[in-house]
């Protein structure tokens, strides 16, 4: 009967939870930074990024 290396298993359960946590972080980092609960709408139909005072510069090129 062949021994079980527990350590391998181990391993592979701890590269699995950092793969999940970098994961998280990534889906975090892609995210706007909102503390509100997903799907909610506050009525804002701008998007996170945009300039709420509406005062932008459009840039022409020549």
């Amino acid at each position: 009967m062949v021994k079980p290396n527990y350590s391998y298993e181990k391993r592979q359960k701890e590269l699995a939870k950092e793969r999940k946590k970098q994961e998280k972080l990534q889906r975090k980092a892609n995210k706007p930074d909102s503390t509100d609960a997903p799907g909610e709408d506050h009525g804002s139909a701008a998007p996170p990024d945009a300039d709420p005072s509406g005062s932008a510069t459009p840039t022409t090129e020549s």
